[in-house]
């Protein structure tokens, strides 16, 4: 009987994870933590019979054990509850708090020794070389569970990574890829929210117009995989159907190919080192036809330069990028910046912050990167504060 415990469970990452064990057998639910979203976390709980449900806020809690009550489920509640609920044994974890809520909690289950399915990509982002050092430190496996990574570890399967020439990374191109430059500046949230391919969370879908999602994919694999920024492409491909390719030093290219469905890499992270059968669609090549790719179009996405700047900056850069994408991603949900400005926030946040000479320093500890998390936040506010000033 495998113990799981899945972290961000009321998620579009966590909800695809619980519909594939729920009906599974040797599966026992050891945690699951959702944020706000009370009466779903409880469901799930009641649905996999998970030993403890914990959510992220302490004022939900009373709200939580009384959606529990009579069910012995245990119940907790903050920010220290997500930690101790990491430090429960657990023989797969899978990381999918989405944004750097999810760091700590990733680290400490790393402890355990286990498997860790990372979905979160703040993790490596922000403390790549911490967390694949800690996994090491623990015999601890990091599985990739973003389409893309783990479309390329599965291309790796029995490869040299000395020979590996390049990895291609796809992408949709989101909700505006056909859109006139000029009309951006007027897309609104909820055109933003509406991703032509994939079903996933908001933040996400959001990620996916700007190519912030992809800017952070990109730092990603050069953690992950160990390769220089240089050996990284992207590609827009509005299909989704191939989600990464291999490019090796004899000039051949594996591709992965599947439908846009996450419980794809979901589940390969869950069986790993098997394969399995799963409840995903197969694709049918002579009914699509097609399958398209062009260049990505900097003027449209300038996360893609940012995400270059940020790996030749290198030291907290991650970090401060991350941190100052969501603020800058906080202010278009409310209404308080466009689409286009969100990169030049975060640009004038890495402006600043280069120009203080703190994003060169080597995140030596967990505290290093969460500390500059918090100064990235706060610059990224200030400048969006003073942006707003100047246009009020």
């Amino acid at each position: 009987m495998r113990r799981i415990s899945i972290f961000g469970a009321t998620g579009s990452i966590g909800q695809n994870t619980i519909d594939l064990i729920a009906d599974g057998d040797g599966f026992a639910v050891e945690v699951l933590t959702g944020g706000r979203n009370v009466a779903l976390l409880a469901a799930q709980a009641r649905r996999v019979r998970a030993r403890l449900a914990v959510t992220a806020h302490e004022e939900c809690r009373a709200e939580l054990q009384d959606a529990l009550a009579g069910s012995g489920i245990e119940v907790a509640a903050g920010t220290q509850a997500l930690l101790e609920a990491a430090d429960r044994p657990a023989d797969w974890t899978m990381s999918a708090i989405v944004g750097a809520a999810g760091l700590a909690p990733g680290f400490r289950a790393l402890a355990q020794g286990r498997t860790l399915a990372l979905a979160n990509k703040e993790s490596l982002v922000t403390a790549g070389p911490l967390l694949m050092a800690e996994a090491a430190r623990h015999n601890a496996t990091i599985l990739p569970v973003d389409s893309e990574h783990s479309a390329v570890f599965q291309a790796l399967v029995g490869e040299d990574m000395a020979a590996v020439e390049r990895v291609i990374i796809t992408a949709s191109g989101g909700a505006f890829r056909d859109w006139p430059l000029e009309k951006l500046a007027s897309a609104t949230l909820a055109q933003a929210s509406a991703h032509p391919n994939w079903a996933m969370g908001q933040r996400i879908t959001i990620d996916s117009a700007s190519m912030f999602n992809k800017s952070l994919e990109i730092i990603e694999a050069r953690e992950y995989f160990g390769i220089s920024p240089n050996q990284i492409e992207v590609v827009i491909h509005p299909q989704s159907m191939i989600h990464a390719l291999v490019g090796f030093c004899d000039g051949a290219l594996m591709a992965h190919l599947g439908p846009p469905d996450m419980r794809h890499a979901i589940g390969y992270a869950l069986n790993w080192p098997d394969r399995r059968a799963l409840p995903v669609a197969r694709l049918d090549l002579a009914a699509i036809g097609t399958l398209s790719f062009q260049a990505p179009d900097l003027a449209r996405y300038p996360a893609l330069r940012l995400a270059r700047d940020v790996m030749a900056t290198g030291g907290l850069a991650g970090a401060a990028f991350n941190a100052a994408k969501e603020i800058a991603l906080d202010h278009f949900i409310v209404g308080g910046l466009s689409f286009v400005a969100m990169a030049g926030i975060v640009e004038d946040t890495l402006c600043q912050l280069s120009g203080a000479g703190v994003l060169t320093k080597l995140p030596d500890s967990l505290d290093t990167v969460l500390a500059m998390d918090h100064l990235a936040r706060r610059t990224a506010n200030d400048i969006v504060a003073a942006w707003q000033g100047k246009q009020g």
